[in-house]
């Protein structure tokens, strides 16, 4: 299992993102690569939000888990 490095902001945060990338009101572009990025944005930020833990935070060296 991953070591948690995300704080309860950035997780509410991140769901809030994926909530309105993946709901009825997402940005539409005219390109389908963009919608397929706004779409796999969203998932990502989904998935980090439930199990807490980002990789660029880990790439990084940052850790929010206190805050």
């Amino acid at each position: 299992m991953v070591k948690q490095n995300l704080g309860i902001v950035d997780r509410i945060l991140r769901f809030a993102l994926a909530f309105w990338f993946l709901g009825p009101f997402k940005p539409e572009f005219g390109f389908a690569w963009a919608n397929w990025l706004v779409v796999i944005i969203g998932v990502i930020a989904l998935i980090e939000s439930f199990i807490s833990w980002c990789w660029l935070h880990r790439l990084f060296g940052i850790n929010n888990k206190n805050q």
